[in-house]
């Protein structure tokens, strides 16, 4: 049996499900095995209360906002070497006194967590070739660091990708990553106008081990109908790894990417990323200090628009578009963390320091502080943290503060 090929990757999942069926039928006369890989399913459960607060140069009111997350689903065990994973994020306020991008509220500073209820993930993965893992539809995508392509889970609404995407792990030390996708549904929901980019991107990973780290080459083709600056093909290499030196566990990690305009892209830029990073752990005690430079020519800088944004340059998201003239943040980090106190798991307390200047022309943008408490007791993690922006050429003084609960049960 045959099945057309949709227009959208998201008709490929409804296509997998239709193969499956009719396979099961006919080489069990029935569908015994569907229904007992959907009754020994695993339910899927992570839900997220969390207070989020906003203060801001040229704003008068201080941004409030109060969220329920929630994200339920199961993932199937196995028919046929096939797997189904479904799953839905829903995020209700309970306060709305922010601006989410959405509900009008143009007075406050914005807090991107709009209100949305949506289909987070629907995959079928199968692996019954050796050694290879195929995975269609509406997928969480986490390559390395997260610096390119990630899935915001810091956000209450994700970042998902509507995609085809295969693994191979047939060469000894090899792990070959290919992905085509042609939408990506973005944090501001989906009543948002720029709710979901569409276009034909593709990513090539491969991942080479070594005895000292991992490493790896990329290249992401990227084209969005809605988004033509950050249509680019982005060439790179990435090594990390971590080695012990008695009592002192060092990791380090260096990449290097070249990024250039691609499919409709009517600018005309030429930009470098590089970034470096050292990291030493000491008993309950670890050390770090990194740089990474996003080049700019004063037209463009080197973007990434489908990455983890939160997770660099900053908790106070002040360089979420890179500017112009690109950006060169330099930072140092402190981290105690201790097991079992009382009746938690863990209790880590991390503090980070960056200082931002611009790549092109050494302008000083400003430098940000963050600070972080975090506990876990079973399926439960607290979170305290905390960002401040200080402006000087760049942005605006930011101030906020994270307090949040999360339940996560099986991976949710």
């Amino acid at each position: 049996m045959t099945c057309r090929a949709s227009k959208s990757v998201r008709g490929g999942v409804a296509c997998a499900i239709f193969v499956l069926c009719a396979r099961g039928a006919s080489a069990d006369q029935g569908l015994t095995p569907i229904l007992s890989a959907l009754a020994s399913a695993t339910p899927l459960v992570n839900l997220r209360l969390r207070s989020e607060t906003v203060g801001q140069d040229g704003f008068a009111q201080d941004a409030r906002a109060l969220t329920v997350r929630g994200r339920l689903g199961f993932k199937s065990a196995a028919a046929w070497h096939t797997k189904l994973l479904a799953e839905a994020n829903l995020n209700w306020p309970l306060d709305t006194g922010y601006n989410s991008t959405t509900n009008g509220h143009t007075g406050y500073p914005v807090v991107a967590d709009p209100e949305d209820y949506a289909l987070d993930r629907l995959e079928i993965t199968n692996d019954s070739l050796p050694e290879t893992v195929l995975t269609v539809g509406r997928q969480r995508l986490n390559l390395d660091d997260q610096r390119f392509i990630g899935s915001v889970g810091f956000r209450q609404n994700e970042q998902t990708f509507d995609a085809a995407s295969i693994v191979n792990t047939s060469f000894r030390g090899l792990k070959l990553d290919f992905t085509y996708l042609d939408r990506v549904n973005r944090v501001f929901g989906a009543a948002s106008p720029v709710g979901h980019f569409t276009g034909s991107s593709y990513l090539a990973h491969v991942a080479c081990q070594t005895p000292f780290g991992t490493l790896i080459g990329f290249g992401y083709w990227l084209a969005f109908k809605q988004d033509h600056p950050d249509s680019t093909r982005t060439l790179g290499a990435r090594f990390a790894g971590a080695r012990r030196f008695g009592a002192v566990r060092l990791h380090y990690s260096a990449t290097y990417a070249h990024q250039d305009p691609y499919a409709d892209n009517a600018l005309r830029f030429s930009d470098d990323y590089y970034a470096g990073e050292l990291n030493a752990t000491y008993a309950h005690l670890s050390a770090g200090a990194g740089v990474e430079v996003m080049g700019g020519d004063g037209r463009k800088g080197f973007t990434t628009p489908l990455a983890t944004l939160h997770k660099f340059d900053g908790w106070a998201d002040e360089f979420l578009a890179t500017p112009p003239n690109g950006i060169e943040d330099r930072y140092g980090s402190l981290g105690y963390a201790l097991p079992r106190v009382a009746f938690l798991k863990v209790l880590a307390a991390t503090a980070v320091y960056h200082d931002f200047r611009s790549a092109r022309l050494g302008i000083h943008y400003g430098k940000e502080t963050d600070l972080q408490l975090l506990g876990t007791w079973h399926h439960l993690t607290g979170i305290i943290a905390f960002a401040d922006y200080a402006r000087d050429h760049f942005a605006a003084n930011t101030k906020k503060l994270w307090v949040e609960v999360d339940y996560a049960l099986n991976g949710g």
